[in-house]
């Protein structure tokens, strides 16, 4: 399970990198159609803002991978032992829930609404659907992680048993 969490944190990084590159090479089309020839281009701000939907979400996809993502960590530092890795499990527990209930399943009636009603983005005329398929996956994504991370804590409490 390491070597795929390692293969998946590779994977996502480049991707993540890579729409970074795009979202910024877009961006400077952008401005210098716009403010050297006059005529600005009219999907690179829209182009721009999908990017930037799925460079966050993807973004805290990996973040949470890493173990990186926002967290209150009052309780956490004051624990030891089993009681933080029981707390950790517990918290592992509440990502997977979000992850599955919000992410996975209701990302994907979003997406499955935007292809059945036929939205279609207006400057570069692709399917919306396409657009929200990163929340269902990223969902997924997280819930990997979660489980990783769940079954990486139970290891180390029959370590410490």
């Amino acid at each position: 399970m390491n070597k795929v969490k390692r293969q998946l944190d590779n994977i996502l990084s480049k991707i993540v990198i890579f729409i970074m590159a795009f979202m910024v090479i877009n961006v400077l089309w952008q401005v210098f159609s716009r403010f050297v020839m006059k005529s600005p281009s009219s999907f690179t701000e829209e182009l721009a803002r999908y990017l930037l939907i799925w460079l966050g979400i993807l973004g805290a996809s990996y973040a949470t991978g890493q173990k990186l993502h926002l967290a209150i960590d009052l309780l956490p530092t004051k624990l030891k032992g089993k009681k933080k890795l029981y707390l950790d499990i517990i918290i592992e527990l509440c990502i997977l829930i979000f992850s599955l209930s919000v992410m996975v399943i209701g990302g994907a009636r979003l997406m499955l609404i935007t292809f059945d009603l036929n939205q279609i983005s207006a400057a570069l005329q692709i399917p919306l659907g396409y657009v929200y398929v990163v929340i269902p996956l990223s969902g997924l994504i997280m819930s990997f992680y979660s489980l990783f991370f769940i079954s990486k804590n139970i290891k180390q409490l029959k370590i410490i048993k």
